[in-house]
């Protein structure tokens, strides 16, 4: 059984809910990744943040991104899967609620980030094409 785990990228890194939008980017640069999982005071997911947030909810808001903080920025219930979960489980969380990211948790820590790039890298051109269906489906 191939489990999330298996199709992961290995090392993803939190960002504090306190820090502020400008060391998020800057994170995101060092690490290469366009999202960063948002952790609370008690290294607990509260969101995710992503390069879009912080240009689109932030920057053409005319905000300062030094005084924007993650927590600002974290809406609604975030996703996440165990690390143990499989391939099928780990699609349905995916495609249930349309996202392209999905942090891996394993004893209530973050292993890891699933995304697209760790789909197409994973699955059959089949399974990828279902996929992207359902996740860009409108509405």
């Amino acid at each position: 059984m191939t489990t999330a785990r298996d199709i992961m990228h290995p090392g993803a890194q939190w960002i504090p809910a306190h820090e502020t939008l400008d060391r998020a980017a800057q994170l995101m640069r060092q690490l290469d990744v366009g999202a960063l999982p948002i952790a609370d005071a008690d290294e607990r997911l509260c969101g995710i943040l992503t390069d879009r947030d912080i240009v689109i909810g932030c920057v053409a808001m005319g905000h300062d991104p030094s005084k924007v903080t993650a927590a600002d920025m974290a809406k609604g219930t975030p996703r996440w899967i165990d690390a143990g979960s499989d391939v099928d489980a780990v699609l349905q969380e995916m495609q249930g609620h349309q996202i392209r990211r999905l942090p891996v948790i394993e004893n209530k820590r973050l292993v890891g980030m699933i995304s697209e790039a760790d789909l197409a890298h994973h699955l059959s051109d089949q399974q990828i094409a279902a996929w992207a269906e359902r996740v860009y489906a409108n509405g």
